[in-house]
């Protein structure tokens, strides 16, 4: 969910400078530690500036700061957002001299500027992002967010609960405005998008989630006598009115768009390149989830030569597990037989559930071995809620807060049973939960020794190349003992290799959907409903999937060059903890991270953190 800064009062940190610089008998290391004081206060100021104007980042965050509001969703408070990071850029250029800065404070430095230069170029093209699709959206991602994040441990929670149903005619709305003038210029996500958003808006327009989610927590606050039965009527009728009186209008004048909009959508659409500046829009779309300048075309190659050097690994698997038939044949085995999936049941469901918790927990235990920092927070594994969940749809991860008082979530789509193979269910939840995202995410929020917005800051190839890696590192760990396990590792792989082709096959070359599923089937052995859910995940977030290989090859790149460089002295918890400790950062600055830690190495046995 996007985080929308409003306009607010600067504060310059210039005297503490002119304090510094007057001080004649400090030290070198005295004005170093003292500017970075002052520049690290300048950075958590700000921040905090900018997540006061965003209600709903500030609970996400476990806070309950505007505890009643939903953000203001509208064009107006973007341009604000930009006019205010743009005013507060300026100051830091004007107010901090960069080249008397440590390596550390460099980095923030660089990673605020490289934000700010990335929303400035992101806003010229917010009229191509589709404001709703059967991935992303308000209309679910708020009814998730307020059932899961909303903290209800008082009368004045369960109250500004109330309040935010209430604001979110207001946001949705606000949305569908937006749509409708999106659509209006032509862009339009294509049909199949529209089917599942209906579906989709249909099942939430009662509101009937939210109303069991509110009368839950109502109860609960009974029964901890924290109110009386009467104020527990008294709220159920609010929420009841509330729902009915500002939540539901809203859905339904989604669904009435919605349903009078699906005959304009395409059935048969290529990528985003049919838009008005669609081909720039992916370009910049590229930039945005690589972090680097390579073209379509590059990825595409790469995609293909990762393709091919994969199957070669897969098939060396087919053959020690002594499988007569080619790969494909393989593929088809792997993908249908009955020893490959749970039972399509509620047992079968919760037996996932199960084994995919055994296999975090037996990996969390070795990762002492690998790494020097470990993340405190709690990892749940749960079934996404039915309201949102789609057969085939990818397992996804939800941090937790930073104070830990909300675990984060490896979340399953567990509908359909045969879309969800045990081959690969290994390889999945140590790229959702240890070592990948909940990890990496979990690190990053808890850091203590950079600023916080760093703590906070998201880069799709920097956590999704992570994650990716953590799959391949997890059999360093000791993983995937069961050689078609291993094999589903490879199959995980390979889907991200293909990503890198079809993706740029569907936004760059002018791919259709069927040729994008063709090109899918024929090369791994993903079942059919997966292959159809990713592919259309990929049509509405162009871009997006390239992320996830590019990062991986740049953080084996940067370990490989770590070992040339250091031989001996290399030490993978140090480079684990070099990668981890920075928090999220574009692959520039984490190569710049890596080489600085090369040369600590090379001049001591100690880590410069």
């Amino acid at each position: 969910m996007k985080t929308f800064i409003a306009k607010s009062i600067i504060i310059s940190v210039t005297l503490v400078f002119l304090f510094i610089s007057s001080c004649k008998e400090t030290s070198k290391e005295d004005v170093v530690v003292n500017q970075t004081e002052a520049l690290n206060k300048w950075f958590d100021d700000k921040y905090e500036e900018s997540l006061q104007m965003s209600p709903l980042g500030l609970t996400a965050q476990g806070r309950k700061d505007h505890y009643d509001k939903i953000d203001d969703l509208s064009k107006k408070a973007e341009d604000e957002q930009l006019a205010w990071y743009t005013e507060v850029t300026k100051e830091l250029e004007e107010t901090f001299d960069y080249d008397s800065l440590n390596d550390q404070d460099k980095t923030s430095y660089d990673l605020w500027v490289y934000q700010y230069e990335a929303l400035k170029e992101s806003h010229s093209y917010r009229d191509m992002d589709y404001v709703f699709d059967q991935m992303r959206g308000l209309h679910t991602g708020l009814p998730t967010y307020l059932i899961n994040f909303h903290k209800v441990d008082s009368l004045a929670d369960m109250t500004a609960y109330i309040l935010r149903i209430k604001e979110s005619g207001r946001a949705m709305n606000q949305l569908i405005d937006r749509a409708k003038k999106q659509s209006a210029s032509g862009i339009l996500p294509p049909k199949f998008t529209f089917e599942t958003l209906i579906t989709q808006t249909k099942s939430l327009v009662d509101g009937t989630p939210l109303l069991n989610d509110m009368y839950g927590k109502i109860d609960k606050l009974m029964a901890s006598q924290d109110i009386s039965s009467e104020q527990a009527d008294a709220l159920k009728e609010k929420s009841e009115k509330a729902i009915s009186s500002y939540f539901k209008p809203s859905y339904e004048n989604l669904l009435t768009w919605l349903e009078t909009e699906i005959d304009n959508a395409e059935a048969t659409p290529t990528g985003v390149s049919r838009h008005p500046n669609g081909k720039d829009f992916y370009n910049h779309r590229l930039k945005v989830f690589t972090t680097t300048d390579l073209t379509a075309d590059e990825i595409h190659e790469i995609g293909l030569s990762e393709v091919a050097r994969i199957k070669g690994e897969m098939l060396a698997i087919k053959d020690k597990v002594g499988f007569e038939g080619d790969l494909d044949a393989f593929f088809n085995f792997v993908n249908t037989d009955e020893q490959f999936f749970f039972p399509n049941t509620d047992e079968g469901r919760q037996a996932y559930l199960d084994e995919s918790t055994k296999y975090l927990d037996e990996l969390t235990e070795k990762l002492p071995d690998f790494f020097g920092i470990l993340p405190k927070a709690k990892l749940e594994v749960r079934r996404v809620e039915a309201f949102r969940e789609q057969d085939g749809a990818p397992q996804h991860y939800r941090g937790g807060t930073p104070d830990g008082s909300r675990a984060g979530t490896y979340y399953v789509h567990l509908s359909n049973m045969n879309a969800m193979p045990k081959a690969t269910m290994e390889g999945v939840a140590y790229h959702e939960g240890n070592p990948g995202h909940h990890m990496q995410i979990s690190i990053a929020q808890e850091l203590e020794s950079v600023p916080k917005f760093r703590t906070q800051a998201g880069f799709s190839v920097y956590s999704e190349g992570w994650a990716l890696y953590s799959e391949t590192l997890a059999k360093e760990m000791g993983g995937y003992e069961n050689p078609y396990y291993d094999f589903g590792r490879l199959v995980n792989e390979i889907w991200r290799a293909i990503r890198l082709v079809v993706d740029t096959g569907l936004h760059s070359k002018g791919w259709t959907e069927a040729e994008a599923i063709k090109y899918f089937a024929d090369n791994s052995s993903i079942a059919d409903g997966a292959i159809i859910a990713e592919v259309q995940r990929y049509m509405v977030m162009p871009g997006q999937a390239t992320s996830y290989k590019i990062g991986m090859l740049k953080i084996q790149e940067l370990r490989q060059h770590a070992e040339d460089e250091l031989g001996v002295k290399f030490d993978i918890k140090g480079f684990h903890d070099t990668i981890l400790g920075g928090g999220a950062l574009p692959l520039e600055l984490l190569e710049r991270r890596v080489n600085a830690w090369i040369n600590s190495m090379s001049e001591s046995e100690g880590i410069k953190m």
